[in-house]
């Protein structure tokens, strides 16, 4: 009798069980979740000027997952310029970022603008060569045809390292680190970079002395970094 008992009850439970008790619903719908990715940074072209092509984001800023094509604009000064540097946009149509205590100088008779700054020097040149008169060829120009080499070249005794070619989407460039004796007998270590933009040719070198290559070097960096033409 008390097994008959126990077995009722069971069988009473399971019944209000299957009565009574809720029954859950099997929704095969999932919604799925994912993250907006980081925008790669884009080289730095010089011919893009102001212009914003939509290739260049800030760098490290997730873009948004609601527009993912949308980039913030650039700011007027790169967020990576050393401190004492400034960018300044020349009325010969480029923008350079130059040692806040340098002094211009205005363009001599060979196309140059110079800004000095103690034994330091930024020689710009803003498309004074032709890539029809000087051949297309950013690296054999920089060697043997730029005019702004041509002390390096007629040196006595000079070095040359570094050199290699560049190309950045609609820019072809050449750079090199160069050696030699000026005309006062100065050791002289220069920064050379010769791009060909649009059709001509366009050149920033700095020059110090030779045993203050660190800060020649830290000159060069800021200025083609931010390097870029503004006409048009």
């Amino acid at each position: 009798m008390l097994l008959l008992l126990i077995l009722l009850g069971l069988a009473a439970a399971v019944l209000y069980a299957m009565m009574f008790m809720p029954r859950s619903k099997d929704d095969g719908g999932q919604e799925r979740t994912g993250s907006a990715g980081t925008p790669s940074a884009a080289p730095h072209d010089p011919a893009g000027g102001d212009k914003d092509d939509g290739d260049e984001g800030e760098a490290g800023k997730p873009s948004d997952p609601a527009a993912p094509g949308d980039q913030e604009p650039q700011s007027t000064d790169p967020a990576g310029l050393a401190k004492g540097f400034a960018v300044r946009k020349d009325p010969k149509g480029f923008k350079v970022a130059v040692h806040e205590n340098w002094t211009r100088r205005g363009e001599n008779g060979r196309g140059q603008i110079r800004y000095i700054g103690g034994d330091f020097e930024l020689v710009v040149v803003a498309g004074r060569d032709k890539m029809s008169e000087f051949g297309g060829d950013p690296m054999a120009y920089q060697q043997d045809r730029e005019a702004e080499l041509s002390a390096f070249r007629g040196s006595s005794w000079a070095s040359s390292s570094g050199l290699r070619r560049i190309d950045v989407g609609r820019t072809a460039m050449a750079e090199g680190a160069f050696t030699w004796r000026d005309s006062s007998g100065r050791n002289v270590y220069a920064r050379n970079l010769a791009m060909l933009i649009d059709g001509r040719y366009h050149v920033v070198l700095v020059i110090g002395p030779s045993d203050e290559r660190r800060a020649v070097n830290q000159y060069f960096d800021q200025a083609t970094a931010t390097y870029s033409t503004t006409n048009g």
